[in-house]
């Protein structure tokens, strides 16, 4: 049994934790440690985000969508600019994954880890919430 947030939390969590940190140190000049500390994560896990060491190509796919990359630069805007709190960051991936089920990502993600039924509604259903 793989229920699909198990999914979001292993590739997307980390996926979008890797792109706000590296827009955190890249564009906010961040240290390593101060990003890992706003991210709730350490210094290692953030230097592997950096250097391409954590991940594999599922995270590389997720971080090529567009509406991942944009919450995660709005996230580290709202971090840098200190207009985020922890509570806000959280609450913009829930956000996020809410649009990323009803634009049938996570349910084609899904799909690539175990056969889901074609009338499957998980996702619709849990998003209409």
């Amino acid at each position: 049994m793989r229920p699909p947030c198990e999914l979001v939390v292993r590739y997307v969590l980390p996926a979008f934790r890797s792109l706000v940190a590296k827009e955190l140190i890249e564009k906010y000049d961040f240290s390593q440690m101060s990003a890992a500390e706003k991210l709730g994560t350490t210094q290692a896990a953030i230097s592997y985000y950096l250097y391409s060491k954590r991940g594999d190509k599922r995270i590389k796919q997720l971080e090529s969508i567009p509406s991942i990359q944009s919450a995660a630069k709005d996230v580290a805007r709202g971090i840098a600019t200190k207009k985020f709190s922890v509570m806000d960051a959280m609450l913009s991936f829930c956000k996020l994954c809410v649009v990323l089920r009803n634009r049938d990502v996570i349910c084609d993600f899904h799909k690539d880890f175990i056969s889901v039924p074609d009338a499957c509604d998980v996702c619709p259903e849990i998003s209409r919430r």
